[in-house]
């Protein structure tokens, strides 16, 4: 990884090929075609649903009819709440809308069949309506239940996501390293989902969630008591990472849940019990109730018939060990499914548990995010130990006086002031703080960063991301050296992981940079860029996360990116990345004339920060990969067509214009560019170029591929 001044970026992107120059086409002005979100009260604050101070407990509740939907029309003097028995007065009820029901008209319509996708949008937090984290417990599962399961999260992933979700996909094993950010990007929840995995060396080692009763007969009772002593492992072992997941969720916005998948978390019988479990159910219920974060269990199992053998299985077993066996596995459905029933009835959630309907499980459990009622009153004296400062539990019950409807809430609350039990430590270290910010699910602002993968391909070492990486200078803290240089120290972490959550590279260093006198004003404006070479010699999703931290004042930057590489190998078409810059020439306006190019020399509008002034006329150039040939004359028919996007909405669609190329290496490789000029109507803010190919040749499943690229339009 070298370092590069900004005027390195005109050589980039005049590597890029513009074989035809498309005629310059014009966006029209943006329309609002977003339903806006329900506004909320001023005062009701989605980052600390539950607040507890000496002069206030705030919690939420949700209430719902005989058909399980929610009621949204109750008053303050239609609840009954008690703490530890006695009842409170109640100083704020509202009811909170987290997702609205947007107009039909407002909806877009669903896409064709074969149509492009729409790019995915990137949520800022005020845009946050839900986070849920999936917690998929493969410590847990057999192999029937991980394949439920995983088509379960699919379904909700592909069909029932809406705007403002922001999910996390996270198995217990922690298999699928990177590719557990919380994300609204599909493509990157996709990815995690193809790799949840069954891994039978596990606690649930079984094809289905009972072992044969043969198996359970011919094991010792020093087995037995082995494969207890494994289950409360796997359990403490589970519990962890709920409360890890929780812990990840305490500082993110929106209504948080968490749905865990599992075959139950088995807590020992009375006979058996040491405690660990039961200590960590609480410990984890806690920490939810003080993060705002409700669990909802769906039981993966389904509905278990008990029954003791089948025809795969030889023989049949006497009625005594029938009646052992019923017993026995009665009673283990009833332990596993204890941990998973007090983790969501503590938290104000529900378990779906006995019902073939996983995916139904999880589809309520989402939809009961809808909204909420915020309740809150002050606590009588002596609901705090000021003079001990001992934690006491105070039961919380809410009772609804409206006939026929049914309330949820949490259990209850320690008397101790703040949001957690063990307060959250500042990173210190180098290491610390630079792990924090590649972990955040939303960038660190302390140094602001760019980060633009482009797919390209050599003929020697195949596809690979070239990634430019953009630092706000100004962001840098330079020191002038006795010979006028300035100098600033840097240190740079990039890491790139395979679709399997395992590291495909990684760049640790630090950096002094150094920048003449004359270059130093330029240097804070135009910032500096990073040019970064990563393999990608096979298909799939490749996500990059990058952090930069300033030596001298700690302050940290992060970016990420998911990349989806095709297999170039199967010779079907598919786009570079894009290259996108202001032009780099005059263009005849309307009338005729030749316009100036007033931000032909802006560094911010160069390939690596792409921010274009409004009426700016912006080139952009890509490559063709595996288009078809005509036989005669060895020529490409093809259609390209340009779509610009706002927060996943569509706000101009040009039209598709014919496009005729030919090979320019041995590869067969295609540059194609054109211009884009950016209408002054146009709204200051993140947008998206899609570009749209589409070949003639080709058979009709295989001849679009897209590509896109953000970039920002300032005043």
């Amino acid at each position: 990884m070298k370092r590069r001044l900004t005027q390195a970026l005109a050589l980039l992107l005049a590597s890029a090929i513009f074989q035809t120059q498309a005629p310059a086409q014009s966006p029209p002005p943006a329309t609002t075609m977003q339903t806006p979100a329900a506004q909320r009260p001023a005062d009701a604050d989605d980052d600390d649903v539950v607040r507890i101070t000496t002069n206030l407990v705030q919690f939420d509740a949700v209430v719902t009819d005989k058909k399980g939907r929610q009621v949204t029309d109750l008053r303050a003097d239609e609840l009954e709440v008690t703490v530890d028995g006695k009842p409170q007065p109640l100083t704020y009820f509202t009811y909170v809308r987290n997702v609205g029901d947007p107009a039909p008209a407002a909806a877009d319509p669903a896409p064709a069949p074969g149509a492009p996708p729409v790019p995915p949008a990137r949520l800022r937090p005020d845009q946050v309506r839900r986070t849920v984290a999936f917690v998929f417990n493969d410590l847990q599962m057999s192999w029937e239940s991980v394949y439920y399961a995983r088509r379960a999260i699919k379904k909700f992933v592909d069909e029932q996501m809406e705007p403002g979700d922001f999910v996390a996909i996270i198995p217990t094993s922690g298999g699928s390293g990177a590719l557990q950010q919380f994300t609204s990007d599909k493509r990157l929840l996709g990815a995690a989902v193809k790799n949840l995995r069954w891994y039978p060396q596990w606690g649930g080692s079984g094809v289905t969630a009972f072992e044969a009763f043969q198996e359970f007969y011919g094991k010792t009772d020093g087995e037995r008591q082995f494969e207890s002593q494994r289950r409360e492992r796997f359990s403490v072992g589970t519990l962890y990472a709920l409360d890890a997941v929780v812990g990840a969720l305490r500082d993110l916005p929106g209504r948080k849940s968490l749905v865990l998948l599992s075959d139950g978390i088995p807590v020992p019988p009375p006979e058996e019990n040491r405690g660990r479990v039961l200590a960590d159910i609480n410990r984890v219920i806690e920490s939810a109730n003080r993060a705002s974060v409700i669990i909802y269990a769906v039981d993966a199992r389904g509905l278990q018939t008990l029954g003791l053998f089948d025809a795969s299985h030889a023989g049949v077993p006497s009625p005594e060990q029938m009646m052992a066996l019923s017993t026995l596995r009665g009673g283990e459905l009833f332990d596993s499914q204890r941990g998973m029933k007090a983790l969501a009835e503590e938290t104000g959630g529900v378990a779906y548990v006995n019902s073939n309907d996983i995916g139904g499980g999880v589809r309520r459990a989402i939809e009961d995010q809808r909204g909420y009622y915020l309740i809150g009153f002050r606590p009588e004296e002596g609901t705090f130990d000021p003079t001990t400062g001992r934690f006491r539990f105070h039961k919380v019950s809410v009772k609804v006086r409206r006939a026929g409807l049914k309330v949820r809430t949490r259990g209850g609350f320690f008397g101790f002031e703040g949001k957690s039990l063990v307060p959250t430590q500042r990173p210190r270290t180098r290491a610390q703080q630079i792990r924090a910010a590649l972990v955040a699910p939303f960038p660190a602002g302390g140094v602001r960063l760019r980060l633009t993968p482009l797919l390209s391909r050599d003929a020697k070492q195949g596809a690979f991301l070239r990634t430019l990486l953009h630092v706000e200078g100004g962001d840098l803290s330079f020191k002038r050296q006795p010979d006028g240089k300035y100098t600033a120290v840097i240190d740079v972490v990039a890491l790139t992981f395979g679709a399997n959550g395992r590291p495909a590279g990684e760049a640790n260093m630090t950096h002094t940079v150094t920048v003449k006198a004359e270059d130093y004003e330029r240097t804070l404006r135009g910032g500096l860029v990073y040019n970064m070479v990563v393999p990608a010699k096979k298909a799939g999703g490749y996500q990059l996360r990058v952090a930069v931290r300033d030596t001298a004042t700690e302050r940290v930057g992060s970016a990420s990116q998911f990349v989806e590489v095709p297999d170039l190998k199967k010779e079907r078409l598919a786009l570079s990345g894009i290259v996108m810059a202001l032009q780099r020439d005059a263009a005849p306006n309307a009338g005729g004339n030749a316009a100036p190019n007033s931000g032909a020399t802006d560094p911010l509008g160069g390939s690596a920060v792409r921010r274009f002034r409004r009426g700016a006329a912006v080139d952009y150039g890509f490559h063709i990969y595996n288009a078809k040939l005509e036989r005669a004359g060895g020529g490409a028919r093809m259609q390209t067509q340009v779509r610009l996007f706002r927060d996943g909405r569509a706000v101009f669609t040009g039209q598709a214009m014919p496009f005729d190329g030919r090979p320019q290496n041995v590869a067969g490789d295609i540059g194609a560019g054109g211009r884009l000029r950016l209408g002054k109507e146009l709204g200051p803010g993140e947008y998206v170029l899609q570009l749209v190919v589409t070949d003639l040749l080709a058979d009709e499943k295989h001849r679009v591929a897209t590509q896109w690229i953000d970039f920002e339009v300032i005043e």
